[in-house]
């Protein structure tokens, strides 16, 4: 298996991990960095960019990374709750105004939080540049009424 990189020895546990998740498990194609204060300790690459197996994966190879964020974005809203600057009680609609309309009024950041606002994806299928638009998908979901009672 021909995995492109770096990976300091430390790590090499890492190193024969990734290569499982294409000897053992299915992977296609994948890449994983990890850092220690700023410094790149693994920075690793492999396999392949489509399932035909024709294009290579590449250190710059651009990707989505769908639900990763989600950890970070919950650990700052943590750090500005505990700052006082965030409530998780309070309504979505006192720190985004928009958000109230389409009967929205209610419902708290904590539904948010815990993917019971009742508002699970967008009003319809987006074209790539609209996914893309950071105030277009805010727009669209302020303007959605849930789709069942927030909170449920």
């Amino acid at each position: 298996m021909r995995i492109d990189g770096f990976c300091d020895e430390r790590f090499a546990r890492v190193r024969d991990e990734f290569e499982k998740n294409f000897t053992k498990r299915g992977d296609i194609g994948a890449c994983f960095a990890l850092t220690i204060e700023g410094e790149y300790v693994v920075d690793i690459w492999a396999g392949h960019q489509d399932a035909a197996l024709e294009k290579r994966w590449q250190e710059d190879t651009i990707i989505n990374v769908f639900s990763s964020t989600k950890t970070m974005s919950f650990l700052c809203a943590l750090v500005l709750a505990d700052r006082g600057l965030l409530d998780f009680e309070a309504c979505v609609a006192d720190y985004w105004p928009k958000f109230s309309t389409g009967n929205k009024g209610e419902i708290k950041v904590k539904h948010l939080m815990s993917h019971s606002s009742a508002l699970p994806g967008f009003s319809r299928t987006f074209t790539t540049p609209e996914l893309c638009n950071w105030h277009f998908c805010c727009d669209d979901l302020a303007s959605q009424s849930p789709w069942w009672e927030p909170g449920t």
